[in-house]
């Protein structure tokens, strides 16, 4: 009697445990699954009531969910069952912009709007096998045309590759702590796919990224991020595989390590830089699988006086990749020059073809400007000094 009595409240109590794990239920808070009814209210609601009531996971059972942008606050994990499909809106009306001011004043992407965005919050995640879907050639165009007709003007609009430059990204997120994203399905951001800045304990694992609708189309953007770990993901996008930059001055990329990744890009595999203020210290990347990528299976590069140290690159292995290694000190903005000090690269294995290796994706990344520059050689390394007018 007294084992029986025991072995009753273990089951409530693992009962209970399952019940907190997935607290809300979307459809219980009144989302439609249907993929044409906007759940933006009723999903940023339950976000809401989950951040204060102290936590939980907001449940996605099969089904798709058409939203525009939502905060993800503290202490809450979006969770996607296999069949569920959080789906972007496709008008830009749906994407309010958030402040860029602690960004980058010089070469800003503009990107000021996202799917799913958070600021400052700390214990938040997306986990499951689901899927968010951004449906960013349509938002793209829909944007570029409300531009065209005047409805909705970019002020800054890309007037030499004819292409709006306001455009969300599919996930961002600016001074987080104890971000954990694993197993879950991204693709077809209007701009980058995911987006961190100034964040710390970060956890992105097993993630399969398809971002490859529009231009600007990165997979992976990691900004002044510390203790960082990237690790089991596919990356398949438009631009830059995995890139490391650093839009604030006295702020650095730090600890941050990338392994077990298979990437094709139209761009660079994995790239640190352009924006290149601060600097990239401590970063170890190992057991990379790159295909069918234009420029560079790994770049590294300091423009804007960034402090690049301590990069240890071992076990990569491309093919049909424009080429093995870029290496670039230059000297584009910034008082004072950067620099590139103790980086180890060992173990690569690179093949590089005579044509264009990203020639089948239908929106390429941006065009070579000069034969230098990324140019189809086995590796380059080189300083540049570029003089200020």
């Amino acid at each position: 009697m007294k084992k029986r009595f025991i072995f009753i409240l273990c089951g409530l109590f693992l009962y209970a445990g399952t019940i907190a794990a997935t607290d809300y239920n979307v459809l219980q808070q009144g989302a439609v699954g249907d993929g044409k009814t906007l759940n933006t209210k009723s999903l940023q609601s339950a976000i809401d009531a989950l951040h204060a009531k102290g936590g939980g996971q907001l449940y996605f059972p099969s089904g798709r969910y058409l939203t525009g942008s939502l905060q993800l606050k503290s202490n809450v994990t979006l969770y996607l069952e296999k069949e569920a499909v959080l789906l972007g809106s496709t008008s830009p009306y749906d994407y309010p912009g958030f402040s860029t001011e602690k960004e980058l004043k010089v070469n800003n992407d503009h990107f000021d709007q996202a799917l799913i965005y958070a600021e400052e919050a700390e214990n938040i995640g997306i986990m499951g096998e689901g899927c968010i879907d951004g449906q960013g050639r349509e938002l793209a165009l829909t944007i570029d045309s409300l531009h065209h007709t005047g409805e909705l003007v970019d002020k800054h609009y890309n007037t030499y590759r004819k292409r709006p430059n306001t455009r969300p990204k599919l996930l961002f997120m600016r001074g987080c702590r104890k971000v954990e994203l694993r197993k879950t399905n991204f693709r077809s951001g209007a701009a980058w796919g995911l987006s961190f800045s100034l964040c710390s304990d970060l956890t992105i694992d097993s993630l399969h990224v398809e971002n490859r609708a529009y231009w600007n189309n990165d997979g992976i953007d990691i900004s002044d991020c510390k203790e960082v770990r990237i690790s089991n993901c596919f990356i398949n996008s438009a631009d830059d595989g995995i890139c490391l930059k650093s839009h604030n001055r006295g702020a650095w990329n730090d600890r941050v390590s990338i392994s077990n990744c298979h990437i094709i890009s139209s761009a660079s595999a994995i790239k640190f830089g352009t924006e290149s203020l601060g600097g990239f210290k401590n970063v170890t990347i190992d057991n990379i699988r790159i295909k069918d990528t234009f420029r560079s299976a790994i770049a590294i590069e300091s423009v804007d006086g960034a402090e690049i140290e301590n990069v240890q690159v071992s076990n990569v292995h491309a093919v049909n990749t424009g080429n093995a290694i870029f290496i670039r000190l230059g000297h584009r903005s910034g008082e004072q020059l950067g620099y590139l000090r103790n980086v180890t690269i060992k173990d690569v294995y690179v093949e590089v073809p005579f044509g264009r290796p990203d020639i089948n994706y239908d929106l390429r990344g941006p065009a070579v400007t000069s034969f230098i520059i990324h140019s189809r050689v086995p590796s380059q390394a080189f300083r540049v000094m570029i003089l200020k007018t």
